[in-house]
């Protein structure tokens, strides 16, 4: 049961870690309705969240590839990667001063479920804007759209409020175009997500065993495939799409999960 549960996890992580719906949300919801077991959940998330990480790096690896071939010898491939270091620091800086006051007080069913509707709420009514783009390739970023985008992710790390969704719409309100801010969100995933686990779970190390080695590959193995598909499928749809849809699915979920708290 314990590896059926990782597989289901897993498969949830994948999906909604790219998607504006919040996959510490969908996260939080999924292991309470499984009962997955209290002692092995913080390793686990952090283990099926670098899967979903690895994803990212697999689909843009050629090039990020060629950007890290570029560093030593373009201005422009520096830029870039000292605009997503910069869009990187005040959600780091935020995380490291208040995290654990945050996932202490607010990691539970009913901020999650007040937090989409809120969330969905704003997507919906700020969909409805007419947007005026100057942005509309990634290496055409500005540093004052990195930092925007950058402080736009502190907000990520409310329960609820998903890293994608913070991130994105910052790009959005900076004046990229969806392509370009979509794509400057995946690239800052790297570094965040990749900190941020790394960094938890260098705390969480004395709670691993044995005994979760294979729940933990389960876990990693589905996110990895699911987010890989959801990446690819996403990028897709900005193309042609904006995220109302995703905005009445937040508010659908979370009144759903208020519903069933009464």
């Amino acid at each position: 049961m314990i590896v059926l549960k990782a597989a289901v996890l897993g498969i949830v992580e994948g999906i909604t870690e790219f998607l504006p719906i919040s996959s510490t949300g969908h996260l939080i919801v999924a292991s309470s309705l499984l009962d997955y077991p209290e002692a092995s959940r913080v390793t686990f998330d952090i283990f099926i969240q670098l899967g979903a990480i690895l994803a990212v790096v697999w689909h843009y690896r050629e090039p990020l590839s060629s950007l890290a071939q570029r560093l030593p010898s373009e201005q422009s491939a520096r830029v870039l990667a000292g605009q997503v270091l910069l869009a990187f620091v005040p959600a780091a800086v935020a995380g490291f001063l208040f995290h654990r006051a945050i996932e202490e007080r607010l990691f539970n069913l009913t901020v999650v479920a007040l937090t989409l509707v809120a969330g969905g709420v704003f997507i919906v009514l700020v969909e409805r804007r007419r947007w005026r783009f100057t942005v509309h390739r990634i290496e055409s970023t500005r540093w004052r759209d990195a930092w925007w985008i950058g402080v736009a992710q502190v907000l990520s790390l409310f329960p609820g409020v998903s890293r994608s969704a913070a991130t994105i719409y910052g790009g959005l309100f900076a004046g990229m175009d969806r392509p370009a801010a979509t794509q400057f969100s995946f690239y800052l995933s790297i570094p965040t997500l990749f900190a941020a686990s790394l960094y938890s779970l260098f705390k969480a190390r004395h709670l691993l065993s044995a005994s979760d080695a294979l729940p933990l590959a389960v876990g990693f193995v589905l996110s990895f495939l699911s987010a890989l598909l959801v990446v690819r499928a996403f990028i897709t749809f900005v193309q042609r799409h904006d995220f109302t849809a995703f905005g009445y699915y937040r508010i659908a979920i979370g009144v759903l999960i208020l519903l069933l708290l009464r």
